[in-house]
């Protein structure tokens, strides 16, 4: 199912001409902790992401490959709220407003905007990545932003409601390398 997911969106993106730089092993964690409980997040070292030269971007991440602390607190989360099973991968296309790799400098924000889909739920995202040249066919791209289990019709069951925070905040740290 991975591989013919993965398929896909390669096809799809080789489709673009201008398809430029990829990773296999974006880092995307969340927190979701209040202060006075056990804290909730998760990472994920296997995203999968593709930016265009022109800042077209499109990344997958799999709901079941973020890791917990605790196997519990990974069990419920893919059963429970997130429903791998029914929902196996979140995505997110959108655009690097005004990225032109040629001229990138050091470390330079720029906006990112586009569409995170989680559960078949569409949710907007409009906000600062810090883009880094690491060499003259890489980069480094790191991002955060907020969403809340709403946004996607998650519901948190009133028992575990307060161990859960309003907003849930998601991380990211992808380096792309140019795809000969």
């Amino acid at each position: 199912m991975k591989v013919k997911v993965l398929l896909i969106l390669l096809l799809t993106v080789q489709a673009v001409i201008s398809q430029k730089y990829f990773t296999r092993t974006g880092i995307t964690n969340f927190k979701a902790s209040t202060a006075t409980f056990e804290p909730v997040e998760a990472l994920n070292n296997s995203s999968t992401s593709i930016v265009t030269n022109d800042g077209k971007i499109a990344a997958q991440v799999f709901i079941n490959a973020f890791k917990f602390k605790v196997a519990l607190m990974q069990e419920h989360f893919n059963e429970n709220y997130m429903e791998s099973d029914s929902y196996p991968k979140a995505t997110f296309k959108g655009n690097i407003v005004d990225f032109d790799f040629n001229n990138l400098k050091d470390t330079n924000d720029f906006k990112l905007q586009g569409v995170l889909n989680i559960r078949g739920k569409d949710k907007s995202i409009d906000t600062t990545a810090k883009i880094t040249k690491l060499s003259d066919d890489s980069f480094r791209l790191i991002a955060s932003f907020d969403v809340t289990p709403q946004d996607f019709n998650i519901k948190i069951p009133s028992i575990v409601r307060k161990k859960i925070a309003k907003s849930i905040i998601i991380d990211i740290d992808y380096e792309f390398k140019e795809k000969k």
